[in-house]
C-alpha cells in the first residue's frame, strides 16, 4: 500500500473534485490517498511514497502558488512515483483546442524545471452561478466564442470522469 499525496490548486472547485475522485480511486486499488489544497500541502514530502499535484487553468496560467511549490519541491516530487494534471476548459467540452491544453502543460513544466512521469489535462466546468458579475460576463463571452452553454442561470461541467478514473487506476499501477 503506497501513501499518495494529492496536492491541488483550485479556483472554483472543480479541481479539487477532481483530485477527491483521484483519491477515491487510488483507494479502492488499496493505496493511503490523502487530498491537500495547496495552502494545506506540506513542507516535505517524506511521509509520501508517491505525488499527484494538479492545477487548474484561469486566464491561461497555472496559479502562481503553485508554480513556486512545484519549483521547491522539485526534487523532491521526481524522487518518487509523480503526475501532474491540468484542469481547463481547453481540454474538453464545447470549442477544445487540445493543443492549447498541451501548450499549458509544457509552459507549466518550463516555469517549474519539474519533469512529471505523467501529464494529462481534463476538460473543467463552468460555474456561472458561483462567479461575480465581472467573471460570469467574462465566461459567457469565451464560452460563446467557442461554441459553448451561455445561460448564465445554470452551471455546466465537462469533466470526463471515467477517464479521471482511469488515470488514477494507470498511476495505481506504476507505482505499485
Amino acid at each position: 500500500m503506497a501513501r499518495v499525496l494529492v496536492v491541488h490548486s483550485s479556483f472554483d472547485g472543480q479541481t479539487a473534485r477532481i483530485a477527491e475522485r483521484i483519491a477515491g480511486q487510488l483507494a479502492k486499488s488499496g493505496n493511503d490517498a490523502v487530498v491537500r489544497p495547496l495552502g494545506e500541502a506540506p513542507d516535505s514530502l517524506e511521509g509520501c511514497d508517491a505525488v499527484i499535484v494538479g492545477g487548474a487553468i484561469r486566464y491561461g496560467h497555472h496559479a502562481r502558488d503553485l508554480e513556486k511549490w512545484v519549483a521547491r519541491h522539485r526534487e523532491a516530487l521526481a524522487a518518487r512515483p509523480n503526475a501532474f494534471f491540468s484542469v481547463c476548459m481547453s481540454a474538453g467540452g464545447p470549442g477544445a483546442r487540445p493543443e492549447t491544453a498541451k501548450s499549458y502543460l509544457d509552459q507549466f513544466r518550463q516555469r517549474t524545471g519539474w519533469e512529471p512521469r505523467t501529464l494529462t489535462s481534463f476538460a473543467g466546468a463552468c460555474y456561472y452561478t458561483r462567479y461575480n458579475p465581472l467573471m460570469r460576463l467574462m465566461m459567457r463571452l469565451i464560452m460563446g466564442m467557442a461554441g459553448g452553454e451561455t445561460d448564465t442561470s445554470r452551471d455546466y461541467e465537462y469533466t470526463d470522469w471515467p477517464e479521471v478514473e482511469r488515470f488514477a487506476d494507470r498511476f495505481a499501477a506504476q507505482s505499485a
